[in-house]
């Protein structure tokens, strides 16, 4: 699929937890020709999640979602998400699991960036535990999510260098640049297939 006049973008959710710097990554990047998708809809679970205001900055709608009773928001936001027309969602530092029915509702066109190089270091705290380890590359990696935590099909990995004095922040930080790359890379390559 070429997309390079902006007609037939995919409808896109992209769902924070925190600052949103691949959310602003995303943004950016869904603006540019090369971008197969358009960014409709900011989701969050956290009202003050410092990502948010990139919906004001960018006029982009956002919703924040109360993860309390988890099976009635959901089944709603499905709901919401269908009038909106979203077609495909981008989970970008996420941190809620979402339910085997959502994903079954959406399987196949939800993405998630990691920060390591899955299998290894599922879940959280995935820096400290490759400095502990001493592994010599840690990274990050673009899936398919399915109902198992960070399992899904992988699109695409980048691999970065951990260097001697490295520190789960400097790590982090050099990994996040990869990430913002990746994700891009990694969306042209689902709508490339």
């Amino acid at each position: 699929m070429v997309l390079s006049t902006g007609i037939n973008r995919i409808r896109t959710a992209v769902f924070i937890s925190g600052t949103g710097s691949n959310l602003k990554s995303l943004i950016k990047f869904s603006k540019s020709n090369k971008s197969p998708i358009s960014i409709e809809l900011i989701v969050s679970n956290n009202a003050k999640a410092k990502g948010l205001n990139y919906a004001k900055i960018y006029k982009i709608k956002k919703k924040v979602l109360n993860f309390k009773n988890k099976n009635l928001s959901e089944n709603k936001f499905i709901s919401y998400l269908k009038i909106n027309n979203i077609e495909m969602i981008c989970l970008a530092g996420f941190m809620e699991i979402l339910s085997k029915n959502f994903i079954k509702k959406f399987k196949g066109k939800i993405l998630n960036i990691h920060p390591s190089l899955l299998p290894r270091y599922k879940g959280l705290n995935t820096h400290e535990r490759a400095l502990k380890n001493k592994e010599k590359y840690s990274g990050c990696t673009v899936h398919f999510v399915n109902s198992k935590l960070d399992s899904g099909k992988i699109i695409l990995q980048k691999k970065v260098k951990i260097s001697k004095n490295e520190t789960k922040n400097s790590l982090a930080k050099k990994i996040l640049i990869q990430e913002h790359k990746l994700y891009q890379k990694a969306i042209i390559k689902v709508f490339n297939l």
